[in-house]
């Protein structure tokens, strides 16, 4: 099937990108293209205008300043998945973005596009969730910061506002005694996350002094699992411990487990548990040696 007839712009600058966003009321933004473009050929959507930025220099690269790791939201999976930026800093980052689609998505495809997009099964959205990351987003009024957490409100929705531009992602570096992770059981054609978690440990003495576990996948939109780390805080970095925390994910789920012909509301939410536990043991032998 072919799109609906749409007028075609390409921003050169962001400042060009507002104006074009501004005078062309309705607009969708064209990034990587592995969001928008399929759901414009399904006729899902059918924006009367595109305003390409995938050119816009200003808008890609990683950089380091200080604790934080900023982003441009048109660094693809694959800058990402290959940055030596994130190694020991996010690795849950690089992992889950080298865990996206196939290397055509990877090469194509970008942070700021997929999470703009807010799939319930991206991979993305639940690890910056669980990195504490903060979206950088820019509009008429200027820039303005928006915490992960608050960012991704449902299917597909976010905290972005009309004509606002989600224009790079700050990842706070792991500190000493910090390690990241993501684990998914991946749908075996699409790549999607049938269901997500990511982890952010903190072991001091041998002891979690600090835990942010995020899910997705199975959920609307990603978002912590605060049993899992309650009951993580303050006790021994064990397999025991883990093991007893991740069998908490069930609760943290809830009835908004999402169900379909490939796995049941039932069968995700018991899968929880099982990629909680891996995300936490890897996050805890990464934090080991910071400790």
């Amino acid at each position: 099937m072919y799109a609906a007839s749409f007028d075609y712009y390409r921003a050169r600058s962001l400042a060009d990108a507002q104006q074009l966003l501004a005078a062309h009321p309705g607009a969708k933004l064209l990034a990587g293209g592995h969001s928008l473009l399929p759901l414009m050929k399904l006729r899902l959507a059918a924006p009367p205008a595109v305003v390409d930025i995938g050119r816009v220099p200003e808008l890609r690269g990683i950089t380091r300043v200080g604790d934080v790791i900023r982003i441009g939201a048109l660094t693809t999976h694959a800058d990402l998945a290959t940055s030596t930026e994130l190694v020991g800093a996010a690795e849950a980052l690089g992992e889950a973005a080298a865990a996206v689609g196939d290397p055509a998505v990877r090469n194509r495809g970008t942070i700021g596009g997929n999470i703009a997009h807010a799939d319930p099964a991206s991979d993305l959205p639940i690890v910056l969730v669980a990195l504490a990351a903060r979206m950088i987003a820019a509009g008429a009024q200027g820039e303005r910061t928006i915490d992960a957490g608050q960012f991704f409100t449902g299917i597909m929705t976010t905290a972005l506002a009309d004509g606002e531009i989600l224009v790079a992602i700050d990842v706070p570096v792991a500190g000493r005694g910090q390690g990241s992770a993501y684990a998914k059981f991946a749908h075996p054609a699409s790549r999607y996350a049938v269901v997500g978690a990511a982890a952010l440990v903190t072991i001091e003495n041998g002891m979690f002094s600090a835990a942010r576990v995020a899910l997705g996948g199975l959920l609307p939109n990603a978002r912590r699992a605060p049993a899992v780390e309650r009951a993580l805080i303050g006790k021994p970095s064990s397999a025991d411990t883990i093991a007893a925390a991740a069998r908490l994910a069930a609760d943290d789920v809830g009835g908004d487990a999402a169900g379909d012909i490939f796995a049941s509301a039932e069968y995700r939410a018991a899968m929880a548990a099982v990629y909680v536990k891996r995300a936490l043991e890897t996050a805890v032998a990464r934090a080991k040696p910071g400790s």
